[in-house]
């Protein structure tokens, strides 16, 4: 039985995720397990992957980096594979499923895992010196604070009664942003008697 596993990161669109399961199933990929998460993270479904290939099964990605982000985490996860009985097939390759017990085909995997990692690098160093460019040309704005992308909803829910701490709780930010939120909106000089009966009541 061929069994699926496609991956894509937190931060790409679910369409990569889609076309990778499409191109499992056309593989004559049986069942297929998919996740959105980093390869650092708690991949739960490729446990599930793994837990539910049985000897004489074959695993299916459709590129290294989908299983693992380095050549030492790939190695152990084609070890166990190899120990149970499992084989190993990676799209990229073509057709033809991967000899991963050889030492041929070990070697091409570790190789195609290596580039791989090391494209990754090159894409980190290529960003890291974008934004020290844009920093130096004052154009890096950063990421958006987060507190600061809630300040609409901190004053919607404050307009609608709630106070300052169930604001802050509901949407996970400091009640001294949801204070600025509020100031920011004019509420402060407008609702002055409102806002500061609620600090007082707080503050207690």
């Amino acid at each position: 039985m061929q069994v699926g596993y496609a991956r894509t990161s937190t931060e790409e669109q679910v369409a990569g995720l889609e076309a990778q399961i499409r191109d499992l199933k056309a593989a004559g990929c049986e069942e297929v397990f998919s996740e959105q998460v980093s390869a650092l993270g708690d991949r739960q479904e490729l446990d599930r992957t793994l837990k539910f290939l049985r000897k004489g099964d074959t695993l299916v990605v459709t590129k290294i980096d989908r299983l693992a982000r380095n050549t030492r985490t790939l190695g152990d996860i084609v070890d166990g594979l190899h120990g149970r009985g499992v084989g190993l097939k990676v799209l990229q390759f073509g057709r033809e499923t991967l000899d991963t017990t050889g030492a041929y085909g070990r070697l091409m995997l570790n190789m195609f895992a290596a580039f791989a990692e090391f494209e990754r690098g090159l894409m980190k160093e290529r960003q890291k010196e974008g934004i020290a460019k844009a920093k130096a040309d004052k154009k890096y704005k950063g990421r958006k604070p987060t507190a600061r992308a809630k300040a609409g909803e901190a004053v919607a829910l404050f307009e609608q009664q709630k106070s300052v701490s169930e604001i802050a709780a509901s949407l996970g930010i400091g009640r001294g942003s949801v204070y600025r939120a509020l100031t920011a909106a004019g509420l402060s000089s407008s609702r002055s008697a409102s806002v500061s009966r609620t600090v007082r009541t707080h503050r207690i």
